[in-house]
C-alpha cells in the first residue's frame, strides 16, 4: 500500500511541475498566436499559427518594422497582430495613401518592399505620437482595421513579437523583420 501511495504520490509531483512549468512559459515566455483575418496578407494569413515572444519587449526597444501582438486598444479582450510603421515620438502623415515618417522634422525613409508595388489607399491623416505610443498598420491595407482607424498602441498594450511560423507547415519558420 505504501508503495502504491508513493507511486501516486510521484505521479502528482510531476504533473504539478509540468503544469507550474508551462503555465510559466505561457506567462512570461512564448504565447501562442492564431492569426484571424487578412489584414496581414500577403505575409501571414487566416489560419497561420504563430509564436510569440514576450521576452524581448521587456528589454529592448522596439523596432520600425517588426511585427507585434497586441491589445486593442478600444477592447482589451482582443488580439490585433500589425506591424510597427511609426515609433514613439514620431509624426506620421498620409496624403492619398502616401505615407511618410518625420523624426525631429526630418523625414525618414521606410522601405515596405514587404507589400506589394502597386498598394495604395486614400488616406489622410497627420498623427504624432507620444513617447509611449506606435502607429501600427496592417500589411493588406485595403483590409487592415489598424491605427488609421482607432490611433495609436501604448507600449503597455503589446503583448510581444511574433517570431515563428508553426502552421502551415510549408512556412513553418523564424519571421525575419525588414531592416529599415
Amino acid at each position: 500500500m505504501k508503495r502504491f501511495l508513493l507511486g501516486i504520490w510521484e505521479v502528482l509531483e510531476v504533473s504539478l511541475i509540468a503544469v507550474v512549468t508551462v503555465f510559466l512559459i505561457r506567462t512570461f515566455l512564448v504565447q501562442p498566436f492564431l492569426v484571424s483575418g487578412a489584414s496581414m496578407e500577403p505575409n501571414f494569413s487566416d489560419g497561420d499559427y504563430l509564436l510569440i515572444d514576450e521576452i524581448t519587449p521587456r528589454f529592448r526597444e522596439l523596432s520600425r518594422g517588426e511585427v507585434i501582438v497586441f491589445r486593442y486598444p478600444l477592447d482589451r479582450s482582443l488580439f490585433f497582430i500589425k506591424r510597427i510603421i511609426g515609433m514613439p515620438g514620431e509624426r506620421i502623415v498620409s496624403q492619398n495613401g502616401m505615407i511618410k515618417v518625420y523624426k525631429n522634422g526630418e523625414e525618414i525613409a521606410i522601405d515596405e518592399s514587404y507589400l506589394p508595388r502597386d498598394l495604395k489607399s486614400n488616406d489622410n491623416f497627420d498623427i504624432r505620437l507620444n513617447k509611449d505610443q506606435y502607429f501600427v498598420l496592417g500589411d493588406n491595407r485595403y483590409r487592415s482595421f489598424d491605427s488609421r482607424n482607432w490611433g495609436p498602441v501604448s507600449r503597455k498594450d503589446i503583448v510581444g513579437l511574433t517570431r515563428i511560423r508553426i502552421l502551415p507547415l510549408k512556412e513553418f519558420g523564424i519571421v525575419e523583420s525588414p531592416v529599415y
